[in-house]
């Protein structure tokens, strides 16, 4: 593969975890693999992979854009990473703020419900 496709896999394990990475790659088939193959080279290897603002910064943003598009099903995927980006909790509570007041309190009580139960998830994990 490319050398964005390899740092996009570093990049992704670093964020998401080994075990979330593991997962989706065993779950991979023939007809997935190209998407597979755009979204670490995109997301991961070219926009997670800057160094341009922090991996908690591009976390919170993450989350907002997110929220905003009313993505909820990539949510508490990226809950779950905020414990390898730094984002807080209270990081968190922040971007679902903006949320409500720039993008609708729909999305961002959609958004902070989800992120309440995979916070809970988590404590029980660990």
């Amino acid at each position: 593969m490319t050398n964005k496709y390899d740092s996009g896999m570093q990049v992704r394990r670093k964020i998401l975890g080994d075990d979330h990475v593991d997962r989706a790659e065993a779950a991979k088939t023939d007809f997935d693999a190209p998407f597979q193959t755009l979204i670490t080279e995109g997301a991961w290897g070219t926009v997670w992979a800057s160094d341009g603002i922090t991996d908690r910064e591009r976390s919170m943003l993450t989350l907002a854009l997110l929220a905003a598009a009313g993505n909820f099903e990539e949510i508490p995927m990226h809950i779950r990473a905020t414990a390898r980006t730094g984002a807080s909790k209270q990081d968190v509570l922040e971007v679902f703020q903006h949320v409500a007041v720039y993008c609708g309190v729909p999305r961002a009580n959609h958004a902070l419900k989800l992120a309440k139960q995979t916070y809970a998830e988590m404590e029980n994990d660990a």
